[in-house]
This record gives structure tokens, sequence and C-alpha cells, in this order.
């Protein structure tokens, strides 16, 4: 079936073949009840457990329904994949387990975690080339090596046997809950197991409200929709690196768009604050695509463009689990600043004795911290600046802060979220 022959239906058709092929190969994850979401949602809300897959992300099921259909001819050229760390560990698990050879593009932004997980999984099956800051950069070079060297190209989420793999989780929720959730929340990059999701229920239960869910910093299925065509973004935020797609697949925007699915942007720090939920509140690691999907319920309760019905049934997958570790201290950063309980000022501080003490007596509220605190003294001035971080107890007492300020015996200035400094900062 090519590219142009993908409907719907057909592949609705093409998930139930797929079933067939992943059986025994992937792990029929849990579906698991989540008491802090459903409170958050004020509905039953299960959580997909696709992080537990032998790979740690769902992308094992496009990647080996593909594999699996090479003839031996195909095989024999090996196969070629870019990938931000997930696409690349399916494929490589999956040509370790095939016995076929893989060369893997990933881009420099992939994190250490996910390369070395790639040669773990390959057994010697593997070869991997960093090059690129994103995604697309890699996805450009992985072809150019394919029509140079006749290497079979096993592409991310644009294939309809990607896409029939990674939509085979649609009617296992089916089976594992007994019936179709009202809701089904799916995490969007290129938009593969959105279309494949699609496909499923819209064939099967189209009573689902299927809606895909976007970083903020990378939402190509969005801007495809709204322009009628796939667009490739001019940035992308790479820290959702599972999902930082700058350009939707030509076949997925299609699918999507005739499934006519529901999408929600949330933005980055909204992830993060939802990665340490996961993490405190339920103890599980989740990686910022992986935290995606389940990140929508914060936005349920506070925007009425997206809301979800008292008593539903919602299930959202959690898509990945390769998160490094190294990365947490961005991820709290980024939460504080999300939910407006840190701000960065420039202030000018008198170069006496006993400022800083007035400053934290006159400005600083009881439950307030300094967070961080740089400062330089210059000689023969009067003052001398600081960049000063400031963690608020309570993230609505901003106002009461900057009346502080203005009011304080200090100059200052607010180093604004989109600032390079503040960028630096974080």
């Amino acid at each position: 079936m090519t590219s142009e022959d993908v409907t719907l239906a057909r592949l609705a058709e093409q998930i139930e073949a797929a079933q067939e092929c992943l059986r025994g190969v992937t792990l029929l994850t849990p579906l698991q009840p989540n008491e802090r979401l459903s409170a958050q949602a004020g509905a039953t809300v299960l959580l997909k457990r696709e992080d537990l897959q032998p790979v740690r992300s769902y992308k094992l099921r496009g990647a080996y329904n593909l594999i699996s259909q090479l003839t031996a001819e195909e095989r024999a050229h090996g196969v070629v994949c870019a990938s931000a760390g997930n696409h690349g560990q399916g494929v490589a698990w999956s040509c370790a387990e095939l016995g076929i050879d893989a060369r893997i593009f990933v881009p420099g932004t992939t994190p250490r975690q996910k390369r070395d997980r790639m040669w773990e999984l390959g057994r010697g099956r593997v070869t991997l080339v960093v090059g690129g800051e994103t995604y697309d950069e890699a996805a450009m070079a992985s072809r150019a090596h394919a029509r140079e060297t006749g290497a079979i190209p096993v592409p991310a989420f644009n294939d309809p046997r990607t896409i029939a793999g990674q939509g085979t989780v649609g009617p296992e929720i089916v089976e594992q809950l007994g019936d179709a959730p009202d809701v089904l929340l799916v995490p969007v990059g290129g938009g593969g197991m959105l279309s494949g999701c699609l496909a499923w229920f819209r064939t099967h239960h189209p009573r689902t409200r299927v809606v895909g869910v976007e970083p903020a910093g990378a939402a190509c299925m969005s801007a495809a929709l709204a322009a009628g065509r796939p667009v490739t973004l001019a940035h992308i935020d790479t820290f959702a690196d599972g999902a930082a797609v700058s350009r939707a697949g030509e076949l997925t925007h299609r699918l999507v768009a005739e499934g006519k699915s529901e999408l929600v942007v949330v933005p980055e720090g909204q992830i993060c604050s939802e990665m340490l939920d996961l993490y405190q509140s339920d103890g599980i690691i989740a990686e910022p695509a992986g935290a995606l999907a389940s990140s929508a319920i914060k936005t349920h309760a506070r925007d009425a463009d997206f809301t979800i019905e008292p008593g539903s049934t919602v299930v959202a997958i959690l898509s990945g689990g390769n998160n490094d570790v190294s990365r947490y201290a961005e991820i709290v950063e980024r939460s504080l600043i999300h939910e407006g309980r840190k701000h960065y000022f420039l202030v000018q501080f008198p170069q006496e004795p006993g400022a800083l003490r007035r400053f934290l007596d006159e400005v600083l509220g009881p439950e307030d911290d300094i967070a961080h605190f740089e400062y330089v003294k210059r000689s023969n001035r009067d003052v001398g600046p600081a960049l000063v971080g400031i963690e608020l107890g309570d993230p609505y007492s901003y106002p009461v802060l900057i009346e502080r300020l203005n009011r304080g015996p200090v100059e200052y200035e607010v180093v604004p979220p989109d600032s390079a400094l503040h960028r630096y900062l974080i």
C-alpha cells in the first residue's frame, strides 16, 4: 500500500495486521488509573504506560512493523533512519532481533542517555551518526545516505507501516478498558501515532475524542492544519526532543486533517511541571515527550478552549521514559518559571554596608527566597549590579513583590522570559 492509497479505513485494516506482527514482540503495557490526574480533570484518567516497552517508548511498534516486512534483498542493503532518540532505539532493537544492519542519524541535541541506549540495543548492528541541531537536519542526512547507498529508509512517522505499528496502541487500550474511552490524549511530534489512533478510533469507535497534544515550541501539526499543508517552522524549541519536529509529514498531515483531530498546544514549562508531578506523586520517570499527553490535563483546568466532561473516561498515552537525569535541574527551573514562582531581576545595590539586608527585609515576603544571586562589586561607584533570582512562596504574590520593589531602596529591571539573559539562565 503506497502513501497515496492510504485512507483512515484502510489504515485501520493495516493496524489489525500489525497487531499480529507485533504479538510476542512488544509488551502489553499497563493501563493504569491515576488519582492525581483524575482529581485535576474531574474525570477518570488512565495512563497507557508505553514507557515500559523494551526500548522505553512506543516507537518499537512502528519500527518493528516496518522492518519485519522487508524482503531478503532489502534486508541485505541495511536500513537507515533519523531519530531524536526513541525511534532510533526502536530501530536498533528491531535490527538486533532481525539480524539487519542500521545506520542511525541523530541531532546533536539528542541526550547522551538516548545515544548510549541505541548502541546498547543495537548489539553491534548499529552505526550512529551525530550531526545538526534538529531532527529535520538529521532526516535530511539520512535521506542522502539512502540515495547514495541503497539503504532502506525507516521513517519515524511518515510511512503507513510505521503508522500502522504505532496505531496498535488503540485496540490495546479498548481491549484493556473493556470499552472505548471518551477522550484519548496522544502526544504529537510528526503525527505518526496520532494518525494511527485516528484511523482506528474513527473506524471502530467514532465517538471517542482523539486529541493530539503538541509542545508549544514545535507545534508543526497545528501549523500544517492552519496552512492546509505541511510547513517548516522557522525555529523550534528542542526541549521536548521526542516531539521536536519542525515539519509534519505529508501523509500524517493528510490523515490528521481527514480525521478532524482536536489539537492542544502546551508550553514546555507545563510539560516540566507534569514531569515533576509524575515523578514526585506517581513514581514515574517520564521524558518530556512522554509527559506531553498528560500535561494537557492542566490545560483543561485553566483553558476554556479545551474541556473534559465531568465523569468521562480519559486515556493519556505516556509515550516514553528515556529521560536523562542530568536534565532535572533545567526541568525544575522551567517548571518554576512557568508556574510564576521564579523571577529574575537586575538590581543596582548601593555599595554600602547593610544594603543587602535592607533589600531582604523590605522586599521579600515571609515565604519568598533568594534562589540566585550574582554580585559584582565596582570600585569608585556608588552602586553595583546584581543578578537576583527570587522564588515566591505564592505565585500570585508577584504584583506585591513588584510593589515592594518600587517602594524599596534599590533600582531594578525585570529580566523578561524572552530575553537572551533569561535563556542563558535556564
